[in-house]
């Protein structure tokens, strides 16, 4: 998002980049007919309708978002259906949990990868479900009729609500599909999303953990790359080809449309479109709320996670079980802790922060180039500043507590989850029939939480970010239980979690399953990290409260911002935020010049992966028979023109979290491969994009298929795909 004047003062910059320049733009499906004639002159093939029909198949009925039962409309990875089965392809760090669900020492399919040859040899996987875009239909009219210019932000609020609701329910009425009323351009449009959400979605296949995440941490967010970052699912249903929850007599979905495999390879300046459910941006931020992200956000962010993953990954090294249980948690985290450093590389490097400030300029002096605007957009950034001010001090704090306390060391949070039966226990009145309940709740939720636990690994996060977190925050803004470790334990958090760990009766499962066989209050009360957990959980949700204090007037100072940007842009097309609703971008296949004197070449081998082996680290090994493959050069069709095999390529595409798992589709609406980065250059691209920078990193479906075919030996899975050759 820049405006004609930062784009001058850039252009000695721009001189130094490719020529190949990103398009900004995450569009809603329905609105695509604004976009066609652009997009076929980039090379696409198809029509508006090809890609988004109501009633008719088309290509957005291969196109799945992945949520949770609890939360089914915020999708986390995208996946494509490729087969008439419902077999659908994702990244391997978007079922990287599920993969380690199943995975113990003796089944290790974290190391050894997973290949179900036959479809009674796929796993289940409760509370993942895949949602399926149905329509979606501009509702803003009806959104917003009751709202009034004179409301109180509050009033507002309940009042789209109410709205919402009702569209939603009338959307659902008589019919199994669901729908979720969004808002796009902070408040100023809303739109209504009817999906079919299926809950039997089973593994099908994934490489291992050495091929699926090769390059680790260290290539993570950067080119050239060599990653199978692939897994394969598949979608079941009832015998009626509704969703239904898992059954043995459920049946592959007979999905609306699959989409075709192309191995014809992908060549320089070729067409490309992603479709996918990409997770937030924030290209309308100002430069208020860019300062808050950098400087707090970003920065403790980083800090305290490098503290936190050093631990994990040090226990993780010496113990296989431990490497197994922490392999997720140490993922996830890992993802965005790196995430933020290069953000904030790039957005220094950038000077995104200056963009940003000409734009609120020039803002300023449209709007105060008439009275009429100068009365409803004149304090709009006014209000924005001053929200931001007031809640400096209190938005560190809360970051502080968030990453360090609450999401640190896991058992004071599933201790803090007794409180319920402590409160039953304590009651004048016994509710014995409440409290079996409750028993049998916290029994279930246990199975569950210590199968993923090592009580040593959680006892070294709570003492060394207790440690991080005392370090950085006065002791008056602190959790309660902080004053009883300085004065009981002289501030030691070494000894402090020692002695919780010893006693308490959340410590192991063992201890936890005896405790629940007669659950007394006064153990509770007096057990060590119950107290934590509850003294963190109280801090965490008053620190939370302080910093959102003012944010009526933020929202509001927001929403008039950006619609003010919607008027002097009028003649422009303008994407809404993402927002994890279903989005299409395009761009074409190319390399970049990320500094001067270097580029880099669009495209990756399997030669790369050999130059970058070192046994000696955990994130560079490659698997023998690959190596064997490798040597005998035995590619089969999936190879190039030149007799090599593809891995990786980029293109300009505009993409965010969430998108991980998107397919990238040619001008033919072929799969040609699968989104699963973005490059460091251009980090700053979820706040300001960069449009000589952005690059999104693909595997190449070359190699998914090849490790199907060729290292996996699964023709079955072959067998139901459509491959263009």
């Amino acid at each position: 998002m820049r405006n004609l004047k930062s784009l001058v003062l850039g252009l000695s910059l721009l001189l130094c980049f490719s020529t190949v320049r990103a398009d900004e733009g995450m569009w809603l499906l329905s609105l695509l007919k604004k976009n066609t004639a652009e997009m076929q002159e980039k090379g696409f093939k198809l029509t508006a309708e090809d890609i988004y029909k109501v009633n008719e198949s088309c290509l957005k009925d291969a196109i799945v978002g992945l949520g949770s039962e609890g939360r089914p409309f915020r999708h986390f990875c995208t996946g494509e259906i490729i087969s008439d089965q419902g077999l659908f392809l994702t990244n391997h760090h978007c079922g990287f949990g599920v993969i380690q669900s199943h995975s113990t020492p003796e089944h290790d399919y974290l190391s050894d990868g997973f290949w179900a040859y036959d479809k009674k040899e796929e796993l289940t996987n409760p509370g993942i479900t895949a949602s399926i875009l149905v329509r979606m239909e501009d509702v803003t009219k009806a959104v917003l009729k009751r709202v009034k210019d004179d409301m109180s932000e509050e009033d507002r609020y309940k009042a789209i609500e109410e709205a919402a609701t009702a569209i939603e329910k009338k959307a659902e009425e008589d019919t199994h599909l669901r729908a979720n009323v969004r808002s796009m351009f902070n408040g100023n449009q809303y739109f209504v999303f009817i999906y079919e959400i299926y809950k039997d979605v089973r593994l099908v296949g994934a490489p291992p953990q050495s091929m699926g995440k090769f390059g680790g941490d260290t290539d993570n967010w950067m080119w050239p790359r060599h990653t199978a970052d692939f897994s394969l699912f598949r979608i079941y249903t009832g015998a009626d080809g509704k969703p239904a929850a898992y059954s043995e007599n459920n049946v592959p979905l007979k999905p609306k449309h699959h989409l075709p495999i192309s191995v014809k390879g992908v060549e320089e300046g070729d067409f490309a479109m992603i479709m996918g459910f990409p997770g937030t941006t924030n290209r309308y931020l100002t430069s208020y709320g860019l300062e808050e992200t950098m400087k707090i956000t970003n920065k403790n962010r980083y800090d305290i996670r490098t503290v936190k993953l050093d631990i994990m990954m040090n226990d993780m090294l010496k113990d296989p079980k431990v490497r197994i249980q922490y392999a997720s948690k140490h993922a996830g985290s890992a993802n965005y802790w790196k995430y933020s450093n290069e953000q904030n590389k790039a957005l220094k490097k950038l000077n995104t922060i200056g963009h940003k400030q000409q734009i609120e300029k020039d803002f300023l002096e449209w709007a105060n180039e008439k009275p009429k605007r100068a009365a409803k957009y004149g304090e709009a950034l006014n209000m924005i500043k001053k929200a931001y001010a007031d809640r400096k001090d209190a938005a560190y704090q809360a970051s502080y507590i968030g990453e360090a306390l609450a999401r640190g060391a896991e058992a004071p949070g599933f201790a803090a989850k007794a409180s319920k039966l402590l409160k039953l226990l304590k009651a004048e009145t016994q509710d014995a029939e409440a409290i079996e309940k409750t028993i049998a709740a916290m029994k279930a939720s246990g199975k569950r939480f210590y199968k993923d636990y090592n009580a040593p690994t959680d006892q070294k996060l709570m003492a060394g970010l207790f440690a991080f977190y005392a370090g950085h925050i006065t002791m008056e803004n602190r959790p309660a239980i902080f004053e009883t470790i300085e004065k009981e334990y002289n501030s030691d958090f070494n000894k402090f979690a020692e002695n919780v760990y010893a006693n308490s009766v959340f410590a192991t499962e063992a201890k936890f399953n005896k405790f629940l066989e007669a659950p007394e209050a006064e153990v509770l009360e007096n057990d060590f990290l119950y107290r934590t957990g509850s003294s963190i959980q109280d801090a965490y949700y008053a620190a939370y409260k302080a910093a959102s204090k003012g944010s009526e007037e933020l929202n509001q100072g927001r929403r008039l911002f950006v619609d003010g940007l919607l008027q002097i842009n009028k003649k422009k097309l303008m994407a809404p935020d993402a927002n994890s609703t279903l989005r299409l971008t395009y761009g074409n296949v190319g390399g970049y010049e990320p500094r001067d004197g270097a580029y880099y070449y669009h495209y990756t081998t399997l030669k790369g992966v050999m130059e970058k082996e070192d046994p000696t680290s955990h994130e560079f090994q490659v698997p023998a028979k690959l190596k064997e493959l490798y040597e005998a050069k035995d590619y089969g069709m999936y190879a190039d023109k030149n007799g090599n095999l593809p891995t990786c390529f980029l293109t300009n595409n505009d993409i965010t979290g969430g998108n991980s798992g998107s397919p990238v589709i040619n001008g033919n609406g072929e799969l040609i491969g699968t989104a699963f980065d973005g490059n460091s250059e251009a980090m700053s691209g979820d706040i300001d994009f960069e449009e000589n920078l952005q690059r999104c990193i693909n595997l190449d479906v070359r190699y998914t298929l090849f490790i199907i075919d060729k290292f996996a030996g699964a023709k079955n899975i072959i067998d139901e795909l459509t491959i263009v050759k």
